[in-house]
């Protein structure tokens, strides 16, 4: 059944990124998002934090990201020439650079893969609004920087659910998530409690593209969506017939290193001086996601619970 969805889904793909005018997508109406703002002037070189960089990373200048970009505001999305990758993610990585005096080498990749690519030495950060967990912290470091987490959202005119706060309230429904998030982690690996409870079990239906699973909500192929907090609500916000349920789990999200590598420290502390001088607000403020803000930044945290 979850082949025949995904392909009928990924047929109409299409039709919905082309049917949405990029206007839409870049300049959000009712949500504070502010494409064009600009919150960066002013950042340069701060030589004591370019000092914490390992030696070899100073001297090419040049850190390399691989970035997942979804379809919509806040986390990353891409701007009227769909070649322009912005967003939150993007002005927070440009600011750290700007700060460490290196240069971001971004290529956009699915997912899914940039975590294991971490391991192998193809990037050298991973931004995709990872949420720190405890599986992923056994390979991954994360150096923090703002709060999201688990949200849920369906039609505006379907009234079965009205809020999610029990996965075995999703009992025989079909919930569309994205592949290798931690959303389809928690579905899947809590699947068990609705035959427990005697009855039927939901079904995860996994996606690449956010577009498909909206499309499979309008479409009614899928019942409820699972995805970040403010992802959704920026999305019910501009999405006809689309409502946002509930927060479920709040996680901290971060950039992501390979386990124990050295430019944790000098990220961290980058992202310690933009919220000290206030340029870290303005970036979330231009988003519309100061309510996601974060004290201070950690290395690895513990997982909230």
């Amino acid at each position: 059944m979850r082949t025949r969805h995904l392909l009928m889904l990924l047929s109409l793909l299409t039709l919905v990124v082309t049917g949405c005018s990029s206007a839409d997508a870049t300049n959000p109406a009712g949500t504070g998002v502010q494409p064009g703002a600009d919150v960066l002037s002013g950042l340069t070189e701060d030589e004591a934090l370019a000092n914490l960089l390992p030696a070899d990373v100073r001297a090419a200048g040049v850190v390399k990201f691989g970035s997942s970009v979804g379809g919509q505001p806040p986390s990353s999305f891409y701007a009227e020439d769909n070649r322009t990758v912005l967003g939150q993610d993007v002005d927070l990585a440009e600011a750290v650079g700007r700060l460490l005096g290196v240069r971001i080498e971004r290529e956009v990749a699915a997912f899914e893969v940039i975590l294991p690519a971490l391991g192998s030495g193809k990037y050298q950060v991973g931004t995709g609004n990872f949420g720190v967990t405890e599986a992923r912290k056994k390979t991954i470091d994360f150096v923090t920087y703002i709060n999201d987490g688990q949200g849920f959202a369906v039609r505006a005119d379907d009234t079965r659910l009205t809020g999610v706060h029990d996965l075995r309230e999703l009992c025989g429904l079909r919930i569309g998530t994205g592949a290798g998030t931690t959303f389809e982690a928690t579905l899947e690996k809590e699947k068990h409690v609705c035959p427990d409870a005697g009855k039927p079990a939901y079904e995860v239906l996994s996606f690449a593209e956010n577009a498909a699973i909206y499309l499979g909500l309008q479409q009614r192929h899928i019942d409820v969506v699972m995805s970040t907090i403010n992802g959704l609500r920026h999305a019910a916000a501009n999405q006809p017939n689309l409502k946002f349920l509930n927060e479920f789990k709040r996680l901290d999200v971060g950039f992501a290193f390979r386990k124990g590598s050295p430019l944790a420290p000098a990220f961290q502390a980058a992202v310690n001086r933009l919220v000290k001088d206030g340029t870290y607000l303005r970036i979330l403020e231009k988003w519309g996601t100061e309510d996601s803000a974060i004290p201070e930044s950690l290395i690895s945290p513990p997982e909230h619970a």
